[in-house]
C-alpha cells in the first residue's frame, strides 16, 4: 500500500449531494437510501453552499408541524466546514474532532466539491503494512536525521507500533526521532529505548 498522508489519498470521489431547493422529505429519503448522515448542498455552479445533516433535520422536525415543506437551503448549516485535498489526514481528523463531525466535504481552490472524507476514510492509514511503515521511517532517519556514523538507530514495527532502539548521541535527538516516527502515516504509537537491545 502506498503512503497515505493527505485527504486526497483517502477521500471518496463520488458524493451524493442535494440542491438548495430539495425538500425535507426528499432529503430524508436520500439519506436513508445511501446510508449517510449528512449531505453537501451545492449551488448551480457546483460550489458548496452548506451542509444539511440529520441533526439539522431533527431540529426542524421538532419545531414545525409540517417539516416536509422546508428546503435544504433553509435547513443547512453555513458556512460548510470543508478541507482541501492536500490537507493532512491528521489535520482533517483534528477538524472533525473539534466540530464533532462524521465527514468533511473536500473542495478545490474555487470552492467546488471534489469529494468527501469520512472518519472511516481517515482510518485507512492504519491498514499500512508494518514493513512499509518501517521502511519509510528508516529512509527518513537515514536521509534527514542521522549523519553517517553519528548514531545507530534501529526500527522495529509491530501492529503499527514503532520501537526505536540502538544508540543515540543525546536526549534531544531521541525526541526528534520519536516525533518523526509519530508523523509517519499508519503509526499508532512509538516507544524508544536507546543504548539497549531491541525487541526479540
Amino acid at each position: 500500500m502506498k503512503s497515505l498522508s493527505t485527504v486526497g489519498d483517502v477521500m471518496t470521489h463520488t458524493v451524493v449531494t442535494v440542491g438548495p431547493e430539495a425538500r425535507f422529505k426528499d432529503i430524508v429519503e436520500t439519506m436513508r437510501q445511501w446510508h449517510i448522515s449528512a449531505l453537501p448542498v451545492l449551488s448551480g455552479r457546483g460550489r458548496i453552499v452548506g451542509v444539511v445533516s440529520e441533526a439539522d433535520l431533527l431540529l426542524e422536525a421538532r419545531g414545525t408541524d409540517d417539516p416536509r415543506a422546508v428546503s435544504a437551503g433553509q435547513l443547512m448549516t453555513v458556512p460548510a466546514v470543508t478541507v482541501g485535498k492536500d490537507t493532512t489526514i491528521a489535520g482533517a481528523a483534528r477538524l472533525m474532532a473539534r466540530g464533532h463531525l462524521k465527514r468533511l466535504p473536500v473542495v478545490d481552490a474555487d470552492g467546488r466539491l471534489t469529494g468527501v472524507v469520512s472518519r472511516g476514510d481517515l482510518l485507512k492509514i492504519h491498514l499500512r503494512a508494518d514493513d512499509d511503515i518501517g521502511q519509510e521511517l528508516r529512509d527518513l532517519i537515514t536521509t534527514e536525521i542521522i549523519p553517517t556514523g553519528s548514531a545507530e538507530v534501529h526500527v522495529h514495527v509491530a501492529n503499527g507500533i514503532v520501537h526505536l532502539y540502538g544508540s543515540a548521541p543525546g536526549p534531544s535527538l531521541e525526541d526528534v526521532l520519536v516525533r518523526l516516527a509519530r508523523a509517519v502515516p499508519g503509526v499508532v504509537d512509538v516507544t524508544a529505548q536507546f543504548d539497549a537491545e531491541g525487541p526479540t
